[in-house]
């Protein structure tokens, strides 16, 4: 099948509240403007936090607000397979590595770093770069210790996979980032350093699953928040890297609370079961977040 394909993907290890509401409605109001076929993906990789009861419950929340998709739905969770055979494709390419350091290693090699010179190097959100200890380790050391079970990670070695590029990479913004940036967006993926791309308890991280999903259901258009506009560098990497094709992207604006704070299901900012439960329509909804009736 051809044509626009939107998605709205969300986590099941919540309830919706309304900044989920903004994003659906987005998409679902886009796609039929476009003539396009609408997605729902559960991206339920985190099995322990995510639920099935939170997944008929956001299911149950967007058919209320008069969203319909196209079945079946894509859990995360079915397609393990999908994701190791991407990560198989980078580690014989050599672009990804073990890494072993802890989060106290990594905090402690950090502070001996500062001492005396300039504060470590951050990402985009805020997090330190992880320190390039791992990427001198011997092949042999390396098997050494994945064969006596040491926990690792896998990580893209940044500079390598940069070295593969034939040109700038670049994505179509139909929407902004947070300086304002829209239509041709220059990629920096460098500023996130060696991201992980799976955990030993983890098959695979939201980096390496989005692409991946997103190739193989077609997406034609990614419409998210904002908060997200800056991991759109990696994003286009792992595509170039993996021979993916590219989506539009499109990153709105976020719903805030009255400080100024992205909603957040961890605070237990409302959540449209609430608002239901109040007597609230889809509607008010759509008029609380912005959007036409």
């Amino acid at each position: 099948m051809t044509g626009p394909v939107f998605r709205f993907a969300p986590s099941p290890n919540g309830a919706l509240h309304m900044g989920h509401a903004y994003s659906a409605l987005l998409n679902a109001d886009l796609c039929a403007a476009a003539g396009g076929r609408m997605l729902v993906r559960m991206e339920d990789i985190d099995t322990e936090r995510c639920r099935p009861e939170y997944e008929a419950a956001i299911l149950e929340d967007l058919a209320w607000l008069g969203l319909s998709w196209q079945q079946p739905v894509r859990r995360q969770s079915d397609h393990f397979s999908d994701y190791r055979d991407a990560l198989d494709r980078l580690i014989d390419a050599e672009l990804v590595y073990p890494a072993f350091m802890s989060r106290g290693e990594v905090r402690a090699f950090i502070a001996d770093a500062e001492i005396g010179h300039k504060p470590w190097p951050r990402d985009p959100d805020g997090a330190p770069v992880y320190p390039p200890s791992d990427k001198t380790l011997s092949l042999r050391e390396r098997q050494r210790r994945m064969a006596d079970g040491q926990a690792f990670s896998w990580r893209l070695d940044m500079r390598a996979a940069l070295d593969r590029l034939s040109a700038p990479l670049e994505w179509s913004e139909a929407g902004g980032g947070p300086a304002g940036e829209t239509g041709c967006v220059r990629a920096e993926p460098a500023a996130w350093g060696d991201v992980v791309l799976a955990r030993r308890d983890s098959p695979a991280s939201y980096n390496l699953c989005v692409v991946v999903d997103d190739a193989i259901q077609g997406v034609s258009h990614v419409v998210r928040g904002r908060d997200l506009f800056y991991a759109t560098a990696v994003h286009r990497l792992l595509q170039d890297l993996l021979g993916l094709p590219v989506p539009t992207y499109l990153h709105h604006d976020l719903v805030l609370d009255a400080d100024r704070r992205k909603l957040s299901k961890s605070r237990g900012d409302t959540a449209l079961r609430a608002l239901r439960a109040g007597g609230a329509r889809p509607d008010d909804i759509r008029r609380m977040v912005g959007l036409p009736r």
